[in-house]
Formats: C-alpha cells, structure tokens, sequence
C-alpha cells in the first residue's frame, strides 16, 4: 500500500503537490549562530554590569568628541583680557588689635625693560629654574597641568607645574587665586598667546611681571633691591640666584631669613646645573661661580620704624601657616586684624631706645655699631603675640630681629633641659630623682659621664669650678658642667622633645641631640624662645602663637585663620618646678636685674659663644617676654662679638637685655592687678637630694674645697673656712636664703648697687662687701676683677668681695618673687 499522500484534482486538472518540510540542520558546538555550533549563553548576574569592548571604545569616542566639543568651544569664548598686573595691585592694610591703622603697603616697584636689557644669563638662568624647554615646547604642559588642577581642587596645596608662558598669563592676565577656573582660563588664553606673540616676547613679559620680593616687580627692580646694577649687568651668579627667587621670593632671601641660606643655596646650584645641562654654561664656567651675597635690603619710607618688621612678621605668618600664598599677598585687597596692642608696642620700643639705644656712641666706639635688638612678648594664656621689637628701623636695619634664627640662644636654654627632667622623671648617673635640690658636681672642665657618644667636658663660665652643688644654684649661676652632664642623665633626645614641645621649631638649627644641646648652640628665634617660656608660663599648655586675629578680602570676605589648638607640652608639675627655679635667678640670681619690673617674675639669662649676643627670657603669670641684644656687622652682615660695646667690658643677659625686659613689664602692665605665681611642684621637690658619701671627683682647681663640699656637714648649708674666689665671684650666693639674707644682701648686693648704682646688677665705681651668714646667703657683692662676670652683671672698677659660704638647703615653699 503507497501510503505517500496523492495529489488532489483542482477545476483545471491535477493540483501539484505542497513540498515536504525539511528537517532543520543539527548544530555542532562551537560557534553560536554557524551550523553545529551551540549558542552563546546570556549574561547574567553581575556580568552584565560590566562593559564590553564595544561599549568601553564607543564610550571613548564618545568622551573624546565631547572633550573636542569642550575644547573648541573653551578656545573661542575665551579671549585673551586687558592686562591687570598694575591696574589691580591693591594695597594691604594692618591694623593694631584695637583697630587702629598699623601700616599699608601696596606702593608697586616696577621698571619695564625690554630682553635685550636684561643679560643673557640671566634669561638663562630663569629658563633653567622655570622652564628649560621653553623655546621648543608648547604653550601647555598637560601633564602638568593635569597634576596641579588634581592637586589644587583636592586640598593637597599650591601646585605648579606652568610653562613659562601660562606663569605670564597668570601675572599679567589673571589673577594669583589657585582654582580649577582659572585653570581652565590660563589653559586657553596660553594656547591663543602662544599663536599670537614669539617666543622672546612672552619670555621679556614674564620677567618684567614677576614678583622677586623686597617689593620688586620685574627683574631691573629685582636686580637694584638685590645687588644695586642694572638687568643688563647682572652675572651669572646674580641671574641664578634672582632665578631661585621666582620659587619662594621672601623666604629665599638670605638677608631676611638667614636660617634659610642652605635651602636658597641648594636651589641656585639647581638652576646652575640646569645652565650646564641646556649647555648655557660650560661645567668649568660653573665651577669659577660663587654665591652671591646679596646687598642688605632697604625697606620702603612707608615701612619706618616697627611698620616694616611687623608687616614682614605678620606675611611671614600667613605664608608659613598656609593662609595665604605669597603672589596672592601681593595683590593685595586685605584687611589684616593683627594681635599687636599700640600700647605694648610703643612701650617695647621705648624701653629698647631707654636702655640701650640712646647710649650708643657709634662715633667714638665702632663696636657700637654692631649693637642691635630683638624682643618679643607673648600673652601665655592665649598665645598672641602683643609687641615685637625687629630693629632700630626696617629702612636702616632689613633683617627682623625678632625672628631670625642664626644667633646661639646660650643659657636661655637650660631651662627646657630641667623641664625635660622633671617631664621624664629623670634620674642621675647614682639613681638620685632630679629636682631643684639635687646636688651635682660642679667642676670645670668636668667630662660628662653616661654618655657614649664622645667625650665631652664643657667649660664652665671664666673656667670657675663649683664643686658640689645643687641645680637651683646651678641655674642661678648658670654652670655648664651641671647641665650637659644632666642633659646625659635625661636624655639629649628627650630633651629636644622637649625644647620642640614647648615651641621650637623641630628644624631649629643645631638643635642637635647631644650633651651640647644643655648649653644653648641652637640658633632659634628670639620668638621662638618667647613661645617656649610663654608655654611654661602657662603652667606646661601649649597654644601655637599667632600674630592675627582677623582677615578680609576686600572690605568683605572674611579668609578662614588656622584653628587654635592647645594641647599639654609637658606636665604642669614639670612647667610650674621650672618657674620655681627660674624665680631664684631673678631673686639671687644672674637675673635680679628683672626684680625692677616690680612683679612676680622668673626668667634666665643666656649669653652666646664670644659674646655674639645676650638674652633674656622671662615671664610673670600674665606676661612672657624675651629680649636679646645682638652683635653685626652693618657693612658685611658678619655676626661680632660685644666686647667694649655701650663702654661695659662685656653684655651679659644680666645686663641690657634684663633692664629692657624690667622697664617694658613694668609698663606693659601698668595698671593691671598685680598676680603671683599658682604653682604645683614635683613631689619631692623640696627634698634634698644628696651624692653619695664618697667624695666627688676631685677638681685640680678646687683642691681640699671640693671634698670639703662632699661632706654632709658642710655641703649646702654649712659654713666653708676656705672660700673658693675668681674673678670676685664667691661660692657663696644660692637658694638658702633665709635668716641671713637681709644682712648679707645688704651689704654686698644692695650697698654695693646703692652706692654704685643699679646696673641690671651691675656695679660701676662702688666698693662691696660680701658678708656672711650662718645658713644664708652671703652676697658676692656684685661681680669684679675688670668686668667679667658670668651671665650676670658686670662691675667697673669695683672691689672684689670677700669670701662667703657654700649653698644652703632653704625649702622650695619660697616661690613668690622677691619685691
């Protein structure tokens, strides 16, 4: 049987047959789509979240069109704008902390020259030290840019990273504000400038627009304020150096901010080694040049007297703490509120002219025209600075002297060490607590011991030999053996912790973790040191210090300050012991000279190495001044001894810069409530804390004195028969004072004074007597043998005193000062 369908009759005969389906092909695995092959599997879960390599390329066509878009767009709205860089200079106005007006500035140094009066070398050297490539790059680094926009808008800091060409857009089209819009301007408007003006053209207006410092603008001002030639003459070595400016002008300048010379040193070899790479200079032409000092600066007839320092003072502060960037300072347009009372002010400068200034004899005594001065003073509790003495006057004198950092700080620093101490809970070399009663060895000469790093045995003031002795004595004699063998006991290390807690700054010059650090090598400012006392004054809390109070930008926009933070640098036991010591070196110490601000006061003296300078440190509960007179070379700008200067044979701490200090605290706070000091001592404190039995190391200069000292009968507080005498200076004066000081003060100290006249415990002409007193305190009767002294006073003429007794053990309950 056919079982095949038949096909079927129509009306028009045999309809044909519909064709059998065909059986779909079989697909292999493989590819999906193809015969045999199997389909691709959907994406699914997280896959599809992930792009494919069609979308990720037409993605980028797509952004890339757009950026295109974006940049022709940007390239033709914006056009390239008049020249601002003179018609928006603005002044800045600084004002006292009451409101009245301080100084304003804003007067523009500027002389345009063309290149061709500007030396070769020097348009090499800023090529080298801004843009190497400059006449063969284009107008725009991307990368760069791209770098400095990423930095800039996330907070990380002033970036560059311009050519050439955008840095004179910048100066001479927009402004100094670092944003992501005038980015994006500056971008443009160099492409464009690039098109339309050559190469030397822009080059010729970057460096007439350029900001040098010293308020120069342009490269001729810049080669007057520095070096006093033209452009034209400028050296390679002049040219480098102008060069490193452009990178940080105010703090490059090794005049103003000598401390700074190294860094500015480094750069200039920088842009001199970029010379040699460009072959602009030959590597044996780089090998003849020297740095080149520049001239001491000139401050503008605005700037006289104080104005200078402080407007200098108050930019260095905002610049430093990220405030504001210099170029942008320099446009001006701000209003600057600044802590600085008139009154404290005026008095400051008053007391620096009573005392010292109105002596000076600069015709017939060249070493008084070395004599200069800085001061600082600083209220403890809320960390502002209230007066600031720079110089005798910024358009005579440049360098503030308030706030460089190249002279020693000498004995000013012991202190820090003692706080460091008490801080630590230090122990001597025989487990002994230190306290202001622990008795040291006080020899000249006398080798540190626990200290593997050397031997090392300091020489004590005029070579005199102390025997055994306690620390408050030692501090207020300021003896070097005592305080770098503490140093060891505490720690060098510790102690720098210390000094950068309560306010020096970490990077301070020869602030060195050795023995030495005890003797004062570091070169801090005399602000520096006025913040770390403030901070002991303050009972051990630490507040940054500041010198504005307020800011706004053109009459309106207030600029954000950085936010004061306090915090413990050491504890209050430690600071307050400290200021417990300190009141004996202004009661009986090289200090007394304070005694006449008339206030409970604590303080230190400190002389540098060959009498460079001498200082003062002090406080009251309400006030921390510290006052240094420095010796320089007007001419030469070299650092001089004080030998002969103001007619004394020597300027001690105990002298100019202690009676500075009295005059200006006493009317600094005139009128305000008289307050003692609220102290909270270290336990043990007021314990003796005795060498063991056996006698000391014997001092060649001391002979049986010394063992006589080890003996607890006659060791601070028995009667010695045989006296130890140099120079005039007794053995005798120290913290014991208790039954017998009115007699053997007056007799010695005060008779002497009286007779002779105050001096900052100074005696000129008058006869002393040092009188003796069972448990007391004999006075030295000042100090003699033709002037010298430690870092007390000096005598001129006068009679070296008789011999008194050793240190005697009163308590340490004794802590208001004196009056």
């Amino acid at each position: 049987m056919n079982d095949k369908p038949q096909p079927q009759r129509n009306s028009q005969g045999w309809a044909p047959r519909e064709p059998e389906p065909r059986p779909a092909p079989q697909e292999a695995p493989g590819k999906p789509g193809k015969p045999g092959k199997k389909p691709k599997p959907e994406r699914t879960g997280r896959r599809r979240l992930i792009p494919t390599w069609r979308m990720v390329l037409g993605g980028f066509i797509i952004a890339i069109m757009i950026l295109a878009g974006i940049f022709v767009l940007g390239y033709y709205l914006v056009q390239i704008p008049p020249a601002n860089a003179a018609a928006t200079k603005q002044s800045n106005v600084y004002l006292y902390a009451d409101g009245s007006q301080l100084a304003r500035d804003g007067e523009v140094n500027r002389e345009i020259v063309s290149l061709a009066q500007i030396s070769k070398d020097a348009q090499h050297a800023t090529l080298a030290a801004e843009d190497r490539d400059f006449y063969t790059e284009s107008a725009i680094d991307p990368k760069a840019m791209i770098r400095a926009a990423w930095n800039t808008s996330t907070g990380k800091g002033r970036q560059s990273g311009s050519t050439i060409t955008q840095q004179y857009v910048k100066n001479y089209y927009l402004g100094q504000e670092q944003t992501v819009t005038r980015k994006a301007k500056e971008f443009f408007i160099s492409i464009k400038l690039d098109r339309e003006k050559s190469k030397p053209e822009i080059l010729e207006g970057y460096l007439n627009t350029s900001y040098f410092g010293r308020n120069a603008y342009g490269i001729q001002a810049a080669a007057q304020a520095y070096y006093g030639v033209d452009a034209k003459k400028l050296t390679v070595g002049q040219g480098a150096y102008l060069a490193a400016l452009l990178n940080a002008p105010s703090e490059y300048d090794v005049i103003a901010h000598p401390e700074n010379k190294s860094a500015a040193v480094a750069r200039w070899s920088y842009v001199l080694d970029g010379m040699v790479e460009k072959k602009w200079l030959t590597e044996a032409d780089r090998d003849k040049v020297t740095f080149p000092m520049p001239k001491e600066a000139k401050g503008s007839a605005g700037m006289s007297g104080q104005r200078g320092y402080l407007v200098q003072a108050v930019n260095d502060y905002l610049i430093s703490h990220k405030v504001i960037d210099e170029d942008t300072l320099t446009t001006g347009g701000y209003r600057i509120t600044t802590t600085l009372q008139k009154s404290k002010q005026d008095a400051f400068v008053k007391a620096v002219d009573d005392q010292v200034m109105d002596h000076l004899d600069k015709k017939n005594r060249k070493v008084d025209r070395y004599v200069r001065a800085g001061g600082v003073s600083i209220d403890p509790a809320s960390g502002k600075v209230v007066a600031m003495y720079g110089g005798i006057d910024y358009t005579q004198q440049y360098v503030n002297n308030a706030t460089r950092r190249d002279y020693q700080v000498g004995s000013t620093f012991k202190p820090l060490v003692f706080a460091s101490a008490v801080q630590n809970h230090s122990q001597t070399q025989d487990s002994r607590m230190i306290t202001p009663n622990t008795v040291y060895d006080g020899t000249d000469q006398r080798s540190v011991r626990g200290w593997n790093g050397g031997s090392y045995a300091p020489e004590n003031e005029d070579g005199y030999s102390y025997g055994q002795i306690s620390v408050r004595t030692a501090t207020d004699k300021s003896v070097n053996s005592v305080y770098a063998q503490m140093a060891v006991d505490v720690g060098p290390d510790k102690v720098k912790r210390t000094a950068v807690a309560l306010g020096l700054p970490s990077d301070t010059p020869d602030l060195t973790a050795t023995p030495s650090i005890a003797l004062g090598p570091a070169t801090a400012s005399v602000l520096d040191m006025a913040e770390a006392y403030a901070t002991l004054a303050n009972h051990g809390e630490h507040g940054t210090y500041t010198l504005v109070d307020k800011i706004t930008k053109d009459g309106a926009e207030d600029v954000q300050l950085p936010r004061q933070v306090t915090r413990q640098a050491v504890s209050r036991e430690a600071a307050d012991t400290t200021t417990a010591v300190l009141q004996s070196v202004v009661e009986g110490g090289t200090g007394t000279a304070a005694l006449a601000a008339d206030r409970p006061a604590a303080g230190k003296t400190g002389t540098a190495e060959e009498d460079q300078a001498a200082w003062f440190a002090g406080y009251t509960p309400d006030l921390a001044t510290v006052v240094a007179v420095m010796g320089q070379d007007p001419d030469t700008g070299a650092h001089k001894p004080l030998y002969k200067a103001l007619g004394q044979a020597r300027i001690n701490g105990g002298g100019y810069p202690a009676q500075i200090w009295a005059q200006y605290t006493k009317a600094a706070l005139k009128g305000t409530p008289e307050k003692d000091f609220d102290l909270q001592l270290q336990p043990g404190a007021e314990e003796q804390q005795l060498p063991p039995a056996e006698p000391a190391e014997e001092s060649p200069d001391t002979g049986d004195e010394d063992d006589e000292a080890a003996d607890d009968d006659e060791t601070e507080g028995g009667e010695t028969d045989d006296s130890q005498e140099t120079g005039g200076q007794t053995q005798g004066q120290t913290e014991g004072q208790t039954t017998g000081q009115t007699q053997g003060q007056t007799a010695g100290q005060t008779e002497g004074q009286t007779q002779g006249g105050t001096n900052g415990g100074t005696t000129d002409g008058g006869t002393t007597t040092g009188q003796t007193t069972t448990g007391g305190t004999p006075t030295t009767g000042g100090t003699t043998d033709g002037g010298t002294t430690t870092d007390g006073g000096t005598t001129d003429g006068g009679t070296t005193g008789t011999p008194g007794i050793t240190a005697g053990t009163g308590p340490l309950s004794r802590i208001s000062a004196r009056r």
